[in-house]
């Protein structure tokens, strides 16, 4: 295929396939996406907001079985899994106990890392070229402990890594950190900001993003489910629509925590189990943190957006279930309540909750079909996506272009599993 001359069909119109369509228009491809609901739902409207290169480490680390097992006894635990009879779920589950060990969780890192540090490049020439408003903020990511055990804890975890990878970091005592952010109580453990990091608004984003594509000709079909694919001799020739046949000459899978359920069609196995997260978005209160905060004991994110305050986070493995537990909701108020002086305020905004698109290594799949030579697959990005768009926006564009690919994508191939 030579770029300039061809269409591609990307389906999924969330970050992954936002950032994709981006990069295929730059290289010259007329590109449609396709969305079974609407343009920037889902988990691209409802995140924190953390563009994050601290986040080297994933989610299976030594300990992390202990805790997913002690989670199946625990109600209030911000990770649980939803006891039922599902055999994917507990093979993933069992294949991510399996990984929460020191070789698997480095092997993992330096896959995560150069696709972390490669986005926030591209987030940087991205809003310098693009006119896209989205309160993005370059003032880095606090991590607050409320037990010195835990913070110690998280600073050997960061040493384990290999140099090249490690983020850099500042360490607060107590003190220095109420000097640092006034909006936190007294009598927490310390902190430790990492400076590489920036947030945004993430619905601001998309609505940026749609502007920019909407002029670059990007056709864009909402309510458009995709049911399956047609082809032959090795190649899909057509995508089997609600809205009807669509043709094109390639293909970009990018539906989080969707893509297993066409696994049959895309010729391999996904193993992505949806891990539901949930966010509260409400008025700035009086006493607002300056800086995002990641409160790593309780799991719960702190978002202080220009225009509002969001917090979010927490895991549950509950299948597809759209339910918005209240529970869930409190724990987020519960745990904010914890660290903040003014943890959250009146009204509430929006109440959410969303699938991530997890894998039990943390890496994504960003690669070719391997039943068909002009269907690539990108997801997988688990909790993530947004830290991770613009770097595998790009490597799509690469790949579809037969260009080479700006990163090693052997850490994201589809036949690891």
């Amino acid at each position: 295929m030579s770029a300039g001359r061809g269409h591609v069909i990307v389906v999924g119109g969330g970050l992954i396939g936002a950032a994709s369509a981006y990069y295929l228009s730059q290289s010259g491809w007329q590109v449609t996406i396709v969305e079974q609901n609407r343009f920037g739902s889902g988990c691209s409207h409802g995140n924190c907001g953390f563009v994050s290169p601290s986040h080297v480490l994933p989610l299976a680390v030594p300990g992390a079985a202990r805790m997913a097992l002690k989670s199946l006894l625990t109600p209030n635990s911000p990770f649980k899994i939803k006891p039922r009879f599902d055999v994917s779920l507990w093979s993933w589950l069992w294949r991510f106990m399996r990984r929460c060990n020191e070789r698997d969780m480095l092997e993992s890192a330096a896959g995560i890392q150069p696709l972390l540090a490669s986005s926030r490049k591209l987030y940087d020439e991205l809003f310098a070229s693009e006119a896209i408003e989205c309160e993005w903020q370059a003032r880095g990511l606090l991590f607050v402990f409320r037990t010195a055990a835990a913070l110690e804890e998280h600073v050997a975890a960061d040493e384990r890594i290999d140099q090249s990878l490690r983020p850099c970091s500042k360490r607060f005592d107590p003190e220095s950190l109420l000097a640092l952010e006034p909006a936190l109580k007294p009598g927490l453990a310390g902190g430790l900001l990492y400076e590489c990091d920036g947030h945004l608004r993430p619905d601001r984003l998309m609505t940026g993003w749609r502007t920019v594509l909407d002029a670059r000709g990007v056709r864009i079909l909402e309510g458009c489910r995709v049911e399956g694919v047609a082809g032959k001799s090795g190649a899909v020739r057509t995508l089997n629509a609600s809205h009807g046949p669509l043709s094109a000459d390639a293909f970009v899978f990018a539906l989080g925590a969707w893509t297993p359920l066409l696994n049959e069609h895309l010729g391999c196995k996904i193993p992505i189990q949806p891990g539901k997260g949930y966010s509260l978005t409400m008025p700035r209160p009086a006493v607002c943190p300056k800086y995002p905060l990641l409160l790593e004991e309780d799991r719960v994110a702190v978002t202080p957006m220009l225009s509002g305050y969001r917090l979010g986070s927490t895991m549950e493995f509950a299948g597809y279930d759209a339910t918005l537990n209240p529970k869930r909701l409190n724990l987020l108020r519960r745990g904010a309540s914890r660290y903040l002086r003014e943890p959250y305020c009146e009204p509430v905004l929006e109440a959410w909750c969303g699938w991530r698109p997890m894998t039990y290594d943390s890496r994504p799949i960003i690669d070719r079909s391997p039943a068909w030579s002009n269907v690539w697959i990108a997801a997988g990005h688990n909790m993530l996506g947004l830290s991770m768009a613009p770097a595998t926006g790009r490597l799509i564009a690469e790949l579809v272009s037969d260009q080479p690919p700006h990163l090693d994508v052997r850490p994201y191939r589809a036949t690891r599993f």
